[in-house]
């Protein structure tokens, strides 16, 4: 598995190109700033972009960054939490300059990534073709 981040900062500049994006992802972050109630406000424009454009089922997780800046929150944990759970996707406070969920965000949505491809049918994430040649002769071949 391989992972290509594509970080708009949320511009509407990019709103054209991100919805090219989401075409074939299988994994969608949105962040907010937990300082700034407007980034939390345009959490549900992305959710509606991705509902339109992106695939179905394609796994989402919030996260709301800054978390190490408590004293200047203006979105409380649990309106991030109840927001995540009427959509039906993880969430993580996080902290990208402390290093606070940032792993642990990124490898739940890879884990959940396969789970949903190994789920899909004819899929086991780890796949073998095998089918039956005609026997041409009595060479042994090993792959």
């Amino acid at each position: 598995m391989y992972s290509v981040s594509r970080d708009t900062a949320g511009q509407e500049r990019f709103k054209t190109i991100t919805t090219a994006y989401y075409r074939g992802a299988m994994g969608i972050i949105l962040v907010y700033d937990i300082t700034d109630e407007k980034s939390y406000e345009n959490i549900q424009n992305w959710m509606k972009s991705i509902k339109e454009n992106a695939s179905a089922g394609v796994s989402r997780m919030l996260l709301a960054n800054k978390c190490d800046i408590e004293a200047k929150r203006k979105v409380s944990k649990e309106t991030g939490e109840k927001l995540a759970k009427d959509h039906g996707i993880r969430f993580f406070e996080t902290s990208a300059k402390a290093s606070i969920n940032v792993d642990e965000s990124f490898m739940a949505l890879a884990r959940d990534i396969l789970l949903k491809s190994s789920k899909k049918p004819g899929s086991t994430g780890r796949e073998v073709k095998i089918t039956n040649a005609e026997k041409k002769s009595s060479k042994c071949l090993l792959l």
